[in-house]
């Protein structure tokens, strides 16, 4: 009898039919595109058409198989359990199996203690998320594959989920890096996720095997396990089919004809049992009533011209498309164009300047400006007159359309941007994370996945009856609601309802988070590619109850604002470069690593024509030939600078390691001189780095702590790698008390985590984690000595320790009084120089250039004085505070805060670090907010984790700066 198995997979339906001893007489594999039932019924058709027999052994299996399994009681296997079968089948010998799916991940240990880890509903590293990446890059999948094979360098990119990575590939898109360093890239960012979220601490080891769709067709997906993992695995042949064949081999519990199967599977409907939202639009007259008051016009103007018209352009390089308008001096737009930028935005505004200038012969520029992810790399490429940030642009744009607005949302491709407008001005800036949920590349990715263009897509939502109530979640997070929507019956149309609305929800409860929808006001402008889309709209106005308004244009809004700027600075005669210079244009990009300093930054070097370059990557002046200009004020190098002096070196007794992360940025000047003034030799470990965290990347066992603690384990693998024996990182419930809060706890991972690290040592090096107090010096004394006596020979007295203990207590207090002179100093030299302080708010660890990458720098380049709340704290009294006050890094930055709102010299900000992953920045960052807009402030918080491109925090920052240069101009 035949034995066939199918796994119905997150994208794919896979079948195997089986003979009595087992071999394989058939495999078919294709997408399902979410039409489940209606592929297995067509599978199972065309394998009855192959074969004679009727009477079948089957099974189901594979992670979207469950639901039909049990409604048609057909037998199913796990498919952990399937590949398990498998595998002891026909490579009894592996010790390791690694599989990727379409949406699923995991990795099963077969040899020693057995174990799988599998992703959960995050999609992240998965075939998904190739799939996506191929999409942005303009590629196929395939040539992703050969392209990564001729790369020269890696770049640090985001595998967590798509919306994260396209946040990291776009700017180095728009930088100008080559297509086969990021393909390459994008492997080894699914790598570390694979390894790094799923091992779990645990060693990948002996025999590996290769499965699933990813690992099968990517050659070079497959090269980079094998590198990183310092193995040779394999990919045997059908290895596409092991759940599959799995199932196939646990199929002989129960027999069926495929009359009687057939006859199941057409009569199974599911149960349409969801949540779900009011209608967007009951009848096409609403819908027309709706049209006929938001009319959308062409995004693509070609006037043309020979009389001598002044013009100004604006040039708009976006995440995910392009726009470029060129306006009269009437402010009318006269020539447009909307395109996707495929990745590289320079020749497609050659291609527009040349489309401009011909069909304007005799048209003069007067002014050129330039704006979005890839603002710079076009001003450099095309000499435009200006370089302005997409928030300026955006407002400058909406004034025109309605000179009241109260209130501007942009959703773009990748990015959310609102701001909020009092008298005149912008007062409120609201910017998505580094996440893109809820943008247009969320819902053009579900349509995607789903079959459509985003335009058949948005227009089948519009007269849904019941559109699926999503909520507002991440792309990868709603998959798995999606799925379970289509389970219960939800058509399409409800879906694609469902997903706008939830882009909506995003916006108004993730991105501004509002408590009143009446603070938003009245005038309100929707801009962006995303408000094209009716569906959306409609939507937005639903959620607020009230209409809105979108410009005819919308989609170009951020090019006519940078346009309207550029024409409000005109010039006599615009740099732009004109046809006769574009003939000769040229550019070429190359990828190098930067020997300036310790920071090693991966470069793109953008040549042009004339030999002007434009470098992008950079955390430092270094690499642009500006490092000779003034030094700039910073607390944050000062403090690099303190820390720098104590350095590694041998004593008299043995060697010991200390880890420089976490709270060791600051209690190093007291650990050093504790066990330097005992005769201890100290060995620091290195800086921070990329090299750093893979080192330990392995021995992760949680994917969602926070990028500073991951890093510990590299440097622990780092000083077990110099040969040092004993490692020492105390555990601290309690911090220094400066008595500016209720209590002076730390946060549960600078206090515990070395109970973590604990576990990821091997027997032959001694890693000491003694829970001590110092906010108690006598008790610490005394515990201490405790300590010394129990873990060493050495014959300490009690007086020795006494003393020593003193010595650190002292050197700890001269090193903290030395930061606040510091900063007491920096801010008398802004206050009489008339320089604008920003306060740079985060804990110790933020000092670390691998976790702060370089955004302190960038800061104190554009001649603002950095300093930070350690720094200004002392500055104010105790916070006063609507949340309970009881740790110390918080208490400073809730003083620094209100340092800010009550110091007299008006020019001065707050900027909040916070690490991803970290969950009491929840409460902090409310309350700074709080602190902050209670006063009148700007509240501006940069999440920052293992990814280094600042493309998106730039933004964040100069728009900050521009709307206070604003605020003090006004």
């Amino acid at each position: 009898m035949l034995r066939i198995g199918m796994d119905i997979g997150s994208t794919t339906l896979k079948s195997v039919v089986l003979d009595e001893e087992g071999t394989i007489l058939y495999q078919q594999y294709e997408r399902h595109y979410a039409q489940i039932t209606d592929k297995v019924i067509e599978m199972l058709k065309h394998i009855r058409s192959m074969f004679s027999k009727n009477t079948i052994h089957f099974c189901i299996s594979g992670s979207a198989g469950m639901g039909l399994a049990n409604e048609l009681h057909i037998p199913f296997a796990q498919e952990v359990y399937a590949t398990r079968a498998a595998i002891k089948a026909l490579l009894p010998e592996t010790d390791v199996v690694i599989e990727l799916g379409g949406e699923d991940a995991k990795i099963l240990f077969l040899s020693g203690m057995m174990d799988v880890c599998m992703n959960g509903s995050c999609a992240g590293g998965t075939g998904a998320f190739i799939d996506q990446m191929a999409t942005l890059l303009g590629i196929s999948q395939k040539e992703m594959n050969a392209l990564a094979s001729d790369h020269k360098k890696i770049y640090s990119i985001a595998s967590r989920c798509g919306v994260f990575a396209k946040s990291d590939i776009q700017p180095l898109l728009n930088q100008g890096a080559c297509k086969e360093d990021i393909s390459a890239s994008i492997f080894q960012a699914v790598v570390n996720q694979t390894i790094a979220g799923l091992a779990h601490g645990r060693k990948i080891d002996g025999n590996i095997v290769y499965l699933g769709g990813p690992l099968t067709f990517f050659s070079e997906l497959r090269a980079a396990f094998d590198k990183t993992l310092h193995k040779q695995g394999i990919c045997p042949p059908y290895s596409l089919y092991y759940v599959a064949y799995g199932a196939a081999l646990l199929s002989k519990q129960e027999s069926f004809s495929f009359d009687v199967l057939l006859k199941m599977l057409g009569d199974y409907r599911a149960s349409d049992q969801y949540a779900s939202c009011p209608p967007l639009f009951k009848s096409q007259k609403e819908y027309q009533d709706f049209t006929s008051r938001h009319p959308k016009e062409s995004q693509i103007i070609k006037k043309c011209s020979n009389e001598p018209v002044r013009l100004s352009v604006g040039i708009d390089a976006g995440s995910t498309t392009l726009k470029a308008v060129a306006i009269d001096e009437n402010k009318e737009i006269v020539f447009s164009d909307y395109m996707s930028n495929a990745g590289n935005p320079v020749p497609l505004v050659k291609a527009f300047l040349e489309d401009l200038y011909a069909h304007f012969p005799n048209g003069k520029v007067i002014g050129s400006a330039t704006t979005g992810y890839g603002e710079e790399i076009i001003q450099h490429a095309f000499h435009a007159d200006h370089g302005i940030v997409e928030t300026i642009a955006h407002y400058t744009a909406a004034k025109q359309y309605d000179p009241n607005v109260d209130f501007i949302i942009d959703i773009g491709g990748q990015d959310i941007k609102c701001f909020q407008i009092r008298n005149q001005a912008i007062d409120s800036i609201y910017l998505n994370e580094a996440c893109s949920s809820g943008c247009g590349s969320f819902l053009q990715t579900f349509a995607q996945a789903l079959g459509y263009s985003i335009e058949e897509f948005s227009q089948k939502g519009l007269f849904a009856p019941r559109p699926v109530d999503l909520g507002s979640r991440c792309t990868v997070f709603m998959n798995s609601s999606v799925k379970q929507a289509q389970k219960d019956g939800a058509t399409i149309e409800n879906i694609a309802a469902g997903l706008s609305i939830s882009v909506v929800k995003n916006a108004l409860y993730k991105v501004i988070r509002i408590k009143d929808k009446q603070e938003l006001g009245t005038h309100i402008i929707t801009q962006g590619g995303t408000f094209l889309n009716d569906s959306v709209l409609r939507a937005f106005e639903q959620e607020l109850g009230h209409p809105v308004i979108r410009p005819a244009r919308s989609g170009l809004m951020g090019a006519y604002g940078a346009a309207l700027y550029a024409l409000e600075n005109r010039c006599e005669k615009s740099a732009l470069m004109n046809a006769r210079e574009l003939e000769r244009f040229k550019h070429q990009v190359q990828a190098i690593t930067c020997q300036g300093c310790t920071n090693h930054c991966r470069l793109t070097i953008n040549t042009f024509e004339n030999g002007e370059r434009y470098i992008a990557g950079n955390q430092c002046e270094k690499p642009l030939g500006t490092s000779k200009a003034k030094a700039p004020i910073s607390i944050y190098t000062f403090k690099k600078e303190l820390l720098s002096k104590y350095v590694s070196f041998e004593g008299e007794k043995e060697r010991i390691g200390l880890m420089l992360g976490l709270n060791m940025y600051e209690l190093l000047p007291f650990w050093y001189t504790l066990f330097k003034e005992l005769g201890f030799g100290i060995e620091i470990s290195p800086p921070s780095s990329k090299a750093i965290y893979h080192k330990g990347q392995g021995t992760i066992p949680s994917d969602t702590v926070c990028y500073p603690a991951k890093l510990m384990h590299g440097h622990l693998m780092a000083l077990k790698e110099k040969g040092i024996k004993t490692i020492f990182h105390p555990c601290l419930s309690y911090n220094v008390d400066e008595h500016r809060s209720n209590d002076h706890y730390n946060c549960p991972i600078v206090a515990y985590y070395p109970e973590v690290l604990k576990t990821t040592l091997d027997e032959d090096v001694r890693f000491l984690y003694p829970y001590f107090g110092l906010h108690r010096p006598k008790d610490f004394e005394k515990h201490f000595y405790e300590f010394l006596m129990n873990t060493w020979s050495y014959p300490f007295s009690k007086k020795e320790v006494a003393e020593a203990v003193n010595k650190a207590y002292r050197e700890y207090a001269r090193h903290m009084e030395s930061i606040r002179d510091q900063g007491d100093r920096y801010y008398r030299y802004a206050c009489e120089h008339g320089l604008p302080v920003l306060i740079l708010c985060g804990r110790p660890y933020h000092l670390d250039e691998e976790i702060n990458h370089g955004i302190d720098k960038f800061i104190a380049s554009q001649g603002i004085v950095l300093l930070s709340e350690d720094s200004v704290a002392h500055m104010s009294q105790k916070a006063d505070t609507d949340i309970l006050n009881q740790w110390t890094y918080h208490a400073r930055m809730y003083s620094a805060a209100d340092f800010a709102c009550h110091a007299a010299y008006p020019n001065i900000e707050v900027v909040q670090l916070v690490s991803f992953g970290c969950g009491l920045d929840a409460i902090t960052s409310d309350e700074m907010r709080a602190i902050l807009e209670s006063h009148g402030k700007l509240y501006t918080q940069l999440k920052i984790d293992e990814v280094s491109n600042l493309g998106a925090i730039k933004i964040r920052l100069r728009s900050l700066f521009a709307t206070k240069r604003r605020k003090m101009y006004d």
